[in-house]
């Protein structure tokens, strides 16, 4: 059975120091947020809390196993960036963390993963069953945080996120196995199953903070092309040897016949035989012990990495001009600061 890892461990703030040398990190943004970021562990640990055991259980392990809690701290920071100084921020963080970590225990059951960030997974632990419901009760605890909260323009934000998020699970599963897909057909997959909810988490900071349209927009723009940039840069770590820091397998994506980015360029410019290849091991499934070596050799000659890594630059660069709209301040600083460190994850 999983651990449950105490939240209070995991989703802490740094506040011991910022990064002195010039290598992109989140700590500005945890030493900005971090009270907040508490705040919103508690929120968590009190919803989360269930009479029946198993959900406790079984939430507590995907919650507590998380990443940096980026998804959050980007609801926090957008709101103190607006000048807001209420509390109304904090709930709605803990309601987009509870959308994502309903969104990772499907992903998981969905993709057969057996491990996520290096740990076990939820379903390999408990089995599919479980791990379906459970996701589903932190969407209903989601919902409910959203409704306490009183605004119906929060609720039509993260209850279209939460269907946009649904749509690009299907277009993904649609495309999956597909190596005709096009790009614009990808990009509009993690659009909607990646990038929905990174524009919603920062655009909730605006709303509460009362600003006019055009800072909820640039928000919203901030977001979206961050999370496109986040997620390009996640499917071309899967093909170098990066990938090891994502917590799981070099090569998951290969072996699952996702059709990423860097398989979509090496199959629009790969010869007659490159493309036979593609076709076998991504559409039919037939792979040998060698075949994920032999992807890497077309990818290389054909620099599909790289220029992944290109692209989510490009979607880095138009994320921070959409920031240019707000005055200097320590919160603006440290939302740019994501930005280099989700691309400087290709280092």
């Amino acid at each position: 059975m999983g651990k449950v890892i105490s939240l209070n461990e995991k989703i802490s703030g740094d506040k011991k120091g910022i990064n002195h040398d010039d290598t992109p990190s989140l700590d500005l943004l945890s030493n900005l947020v971090g009270e907040d970021l508490q705040s919103v562990n508690r929120v968590i640990l009190e919803r989360m809390d269930s009479p029946v055991g198993l959900i406790t259980q079984l939430a507590g392990h995907i919650i507590a196993s998380g990443g940096k809690r980026l998804r959050p701290m980007l609801t926090l920071a957008s709101a103190k960036m607006c000048g807001y100084q209420g509390k109304r921020h904090i709930e709605l963080a803990a309601c987009v963390e509870f959308i994502h970590t309903a969104t990772l225990l499907h992903d998981d059951v969905v993709d057969d993963s057996e491990l996520r960030r290096g740990a076990a997974t939820a379903n390999s632990l408990w089995g599919n069953k479980p791990s379906v419901l459970v996701g589903d009760f932190l969407f209903s605890k989601a919902f409910q945080l959203s409704v306490s909260d009183g605004s119906l323009r929060v609720l039509d934000i993260l209850a279209s996120t939460s269907a946009v998020l649904a749509e690009g699970e299907v277009m993904q599963l649609v495309t999956s196995n597909d190596t005709e897909t096009s790009e614009d057909s990808y990009l509009e997959v993690i659009t909607s199953k990646t990038a929905s909810l990174f524009s919603a988490a920062c655009k909730l900071g605006s709303v509460v903070a009362e600003r006019p349209t055009p800072e909820e927009e640039a928000l919203a723009s901030f977001g979206l092309n961050l999370g496109i940039a986040y997620q390009l840069v996640d499917d071309a770590l899967d093909y170098s040897s990066n990938s090891k820091n994502l917590g799981k397998a070099v090569g998951d994506d290969f072996r699952d016949g996702k059709i990423t980015l860097p398989v979509l360029l090496a199959f629009r410019r790969g010869t007659e035989n490159e493309r036979k290849f593609w076709k076998r091991t991504m559409e039919d499934g037939n792979q040998t012990e060698d075949d994920f070596a032999q992807a890497l050799n077309y990818m290389n000659y054909h620099d599909t990495i790289n220029d992944s890594f290109k692209r989510a630059k490009h979607f880095g660069e138009v994320s921070k001009d959409a920031l240019e709209l707000f005055r200097y301040s320590s919160e603006k600083k440290a939302l740019q600061e994501v930005v280099d460190f989700c691309i400087g994850r290709t280092n």
